[in-house]
């Protein structure tokens, strides 16, 4: 099998390598600096010259905040760039992997949202995402759009990030009244590896078991660090944000439990794995 992945230099990218490279695949890496998924041209010639079987796009404008200001390009990436890889994936008939996200929704209501529940985004990000959602649908027949949310795996995350913090702090303060569910970046890609190998297209849910808000998120990584720290819970209207953030954000995995493909773990058995695995990271960093 050949595999192309977008998006290859960031997190989900990342483990999608090591979940491919565990068989005899062909795997080709593309990050922003050897392809511009918002230049249809340019995307065109480095497929054809390729013709994979799946393409995961991993690339996104993730800018939660940033997003707000500068809105052309959210709409070029999260949008343009999946609707250019859409056309291609078409063209050559290879199957496309598209990830979206929970800020699709409002986050307003306290309900675990379905793949079938109405989509209401309330920031640029999300409606450039769910966009991207809607172009995928109407240019590529063989697709999976697969929503996640509260991602961690090798790169920039909140577990790092509260790690780092603990390093230059005695007392942090963390938000407490947004609800979501962290998801190893490892669970997504067995997932998406899994799902890619069928043919059951359509829209998704994927993240990781059970719920919590970032500050019983934090909580757990010093517990299971061991860290002694004082954590302090804050309201969202104390940690204001250009975006504003779902208060709500967790999403049922429906659609793949009914298949029979919902292989992800809880939240909190998948970080105590990524807390062993990031060793190497820990040892050079605190």
């Amino acid at each position: 099998m050949k595999y192309l992945i977008t998006g290859a230099n960031g997190q989900l990218g990342r483990a999608l390598q090591k979940e491919i490279n565990k068989s005899d695949n062909e795997i080709y890496l593309y990050d922003v600096d050897t392809m511009d998924i918002t230049d249809y041209e340019q995307v065109k010639n480095i497929i054809l010259d390729i013709i994979p079987d799946v393409i995961f796009n991993c690339a996104a404008h993730t800018n939660v905040d940033k997003c707000e200001e500068d809105i052309d390009n959210a709409y070029k990436i999260n949008a343009i760039g999946a609707q250019n890889l859409a056309m291609i994936a078409e063209h050559i008939d290879s199957k496309l992997v598209h990830f979206s996200t929970d800020y699709v929704f409002s986050g307003e209501d306290e309900i675990p949202r379905i793949e079938s529940d109405f989509a209401n985004p309330k920031t640029v990000y999300g409606k450039s995402k769910l966009y991207g959602e809607e172009l995928v649908k109407q240019f590529c027949s063989k697709y999976f759009i697969i929503r996640t949310a509260w991602l961690y795996g090798d790169g920039n995350n909140f577990v790092r990030t509260m790690l780092n913090l603990s390093k230059q702090n005695d007392k942090l303060t963390v938000v407490g009244d947004q609800f979501g569910s962290p998801t190893y970046t490892k669970d997504l890609a067995k997932a998406a590896l899994n799902l890619s190998k069928t043919k059951y297209y359509g829209l998704y849910h994927g993240t990781c078991q059970g719920n919590c808000s970032w500050y019983d998120f934090a909580c757990k990584i010093f517990e299971l660090m061991n860290i002694d720290i004082e954590v302090e819970k804050v309201t969202s209207e104390q940690f204001l944000r250009p975006a504003k953030r779902p208060a709500y954000s967790i999403l049922d995995n429906f659609m793949l439990r009914l298949r029979g493909l919902d292989t992800f773990r809880h939240w909190e058995e998948s970080l105590k794995e990524y807390l062993q695995e990031d060793r190497q990271w820990q040892n050079l960093n605190l």
